[in-house]
Parts: structure tokens; sequence; C-alpha cells
């Protein structure tokens, strides 16, 4: 408002109480449905139990009341149930491996980066990629991995919550990545917006208006900042592209639908971390070229050609003092992990550890031979990266989504 109508009205300093959004959300939804006459008669210590389950508080999933209720009221939420209490435990501990190993190491080289380019310096080619990279896994990992555990601390309390991530950077298209990502803020914003607004059903060009305008709620839910409404908007039109390509039945191999899907993801999510439009801004420009390349010094020797293109030679690292040798291989790992193998609930589906997964739901080849099962491999495999999970728990760790 500042902004726009040049006022200044003052921002106080307001504490939040700790997760008010998934509050705020779950009991939205079960007032809009009480009012539309889709909710039938609760105990009351039922609803406060949906509204203040704690796994989900922090970060999601956002809980449905029509999901929930019904096992709160269940005999079989007091009893003991050992296959539960295993395959959570595997979950939780496969969501902390993924958080404090995983996500938290690439935060060593996400974060110098933003900052560095928040400062006004300039990064290049490489360092702009290499951040915005880094990032975008980092942001898999840490919301994911939470997801995980939630799920895993539901699953010993005899409670399902609903799947939240399903391999999002696998999606051949941003359609199918917003089916993948944050699966239950993309229905809630589809059940309570989208519908709502109209949906589908006064024609394109008001369908195309009202995905734009979730998208850009979607945004602004997540912080009240221009670069949470850029986000925003960029999905939108993203969307709105996507929709309008589908129209004219254009195909394209299966490795360009991909490849233009994650360049897309990765370049608004840069806006998503970055502090200011102008850092996002130097970012974007860096990943496009836009602020030149730098090589390593040895190359202006072995390939003189490279000089009269208007390559520098100062390094591939100009702005921060990261190591090119142990940045890319991380990142590279990273990459195989959600490209290539099979996710936290393929790993199990055979027990069903969320609600909407089953076995049906596997789509990752050779996965029978990665799913989990009572084994010593497996047991062995899952001790070592829970040690190392609590050993690296010693750091100051924060997940991302607390802050939205």
């Amino acid at each position: 408002m500042n902004t726009l109508f040049n006022l200044s009205i003052p921002s106080e300093n307001i504490i939040l109480p700790i997760g008010i959004s998934f509050f705020t959300f779950t009991q939205i939804a079960f007032l809009v449905d009480a009012y539309r006459g889709c909710v039938e008669e609760y105990r009351f210590i039922s609803y406060m139990l949906f509204v203040t389950f704690f796994p989900h508080l922090i970060a999601g999933p956002i809980l449905h009341h029509k999901e929930m209720m019904s096992q709160f009221e269940s005999d079989k939420l007091l009893k003991v149930n050992w296959e539960n209490i295993i395959i959570g435990t595997v979950v939780f501990i496969l969501g902390l491996f993924k958080k404090v190993i995983i996500a938290d190491h690439l935060a060593l080289y996400a974060t110098p980066i933003f900052d560095a380019a928040a400062q006004g310096n300039v990064p290049q080619l490489f360092e702009a990629w290499i951040g915005a990279l880094a990032y975008t896994l980092q942001l898999y990992f840490d919301f994911s991995g939470y997801s995980d555990m939630a799920i895993g601390l539901a699953l010993l309390c005899n409670v399902r919550l609903p799947v939240n991530f399903f391999s999002p950077y696998k999606a051949k298209s941003v359609i199918d990545f917003w089916r993948r990502w944050h699966m239950t803020l993309s229905r809630y914003l589809k059940d309570y917006v989208y519908i709502p607004l109209g949906g589908n059903r006064y024609g394109e060009f008001r369908r195309l208006r009202n995905l734009l305008v979730t998208m850009l709620i979607g945004g602004i839910w997540h912080g009240a900042g221009w670069t949470f409404f850029v986000w925003g908007g960029l999905h939108g039109f993203y969307l709105i592209v996507n929709h309008t390509w589908r129209k004219f039945e254009i195909c394209l191999p299966n490795i360009i639908n991909w490849g233009l899907t994650f360049v897309s993801v990765v370049t608004a999510w840069v806006f998503f971390r970055a502090d200011t439009l102008q850092t996002a801004i130097l970012i974007i420009k860096g990943m496009f070229g836009f602020n030149g390349i730098s090589l390593a010094e040895n190359l202006a020797y072995r390939i003189p050609l490279l000089s009269g293109f208007g390559f520098d030679f100062s390094g591939f690292m100009t702005i921060t003092n990261l190591s090119l040798t142990k940045v890319v291989p991380w990142i590279l790992i990273a990459l195989i992990i959600v490209l290539l193998l099979p996710n936290t609930m393929e790993l199990t589906a055979a027990y069903k550890p969320a609600l909407g997964i089953s076995t049906k739901n596997i789509e990752t080849k050779y996965v029978q031979y990665w799913q989990w099962k009572p084994s010593y491999v497996w047991s062995i495999a899952l001790g070592i990266i829970a040690v190392l999970s609590i050993l690296s728990m010693s750091n100051v760790s924060a997940f991302l989504y607390f802050q939205f």
C-alpha cells in the first residue's frame, strides 16, 4: 500500500502464533463446508483435535475435515498398532535425513550466492545457476522432508495424513507440477478459491483469469511481499500458457517438456527465495548470461578462441569463496535422487503410509527393488542414516516453510 499510493503506514512487528496459517486454513474449509451443508455433526473434542493435531501445524500438509474427522472418531485411534509404529518411524527417519543432511548442506551453497547478490555483487552464469539450483533442491528436500516427518509422526498416532509431495521435479508440465508439489495447498486453492471464482464454468477467458487470480493469492499467502506476488503471477502465467498449449495439441518429446518445466520452475524459485525484486532480477540476468560468463584462468591458454567471444577468465565463482568442485557433486547427487530414485511414498507404498497412496501410485522404474520391507539390509541402512541425522542436529537449522 505504501509503495502503490505513496503512503507511510507503519508496519508493526506483530508476532503471529505458531502455525497460524494452518489453523486458519483448516477452519476456513470447515466453516465454508458447514455453510454449504457438507459437514456432518461431529463431537467438539474431535473438532478441537482436528484443528490442533500437532504434526502438521508448522508446515503442513493442509488437512481437510472430511479425511480426518472419521479417523479421530475411530476406536482404532487409541490402540497400539506396531505396523503403524514401524512404518511411521521409517518415514520419519527418511524425512529427517532429507532435511538435516541434504537440505541443510545445499543451504551452504544457496545462501552465500543469494546473500552476495543482495549486497549488490553481480553473479555470472555459473554462480547464478548454482545458487538457483541449490535453492531449488534445498527447498524440495526441506519441505518434503518436513512433510514426511509429519506423516511419520501422525502414523505413530494411528492417523494417516494426506500425501503432500510426489516427485514434483519429474513433472513434464506446470499443470503436472502443481499436482505433485504441496498437493494439499493445490487442492485447497482449487476447492476454496478457483472453483468459487467460477472455475471453468464461464468460458475460456474467465477460466484463465481465475487461474491467474488463484496463483496470485497463493503467492501472497506465502508472504506479503512483491517477490511472492511475482512468484505467484509467474506460475499463473505458466498455467495459462500450459492450458493454451494443450488446446493446440502440440506434442514435444518428453525430455523437452521436462526441461521447459524444470527451467520455468527454477526461474520462479529465484523470486521466491530473493529478499527483493532487485536481487531476484540480478540472479535471473546472470542465469541467462546477461551478467557475463567467467571461466577458469587456465582455459584462456588452452582455448584461446574463447577470448574473442567476450569471456573473462577470473574463475567460475567470483562473488563467493565457494568451491565448484564441492558444490557440483552435491547438486548432481540431489538431482539424481529427485529425478531417478523413488520417493518416500513409493518406497513404503505397500503399507499405505498416507492417504491417497498405494502400490498403484508407483511410477519409478525398478521401484520394486527399492521398496522398504522388514530386512537386515534396510534396518542397517536406516540405522546409519538415523544416527547421521541425529548427530547433524547439533547445528541450528530452521525449516524454510516456518516463515510462510
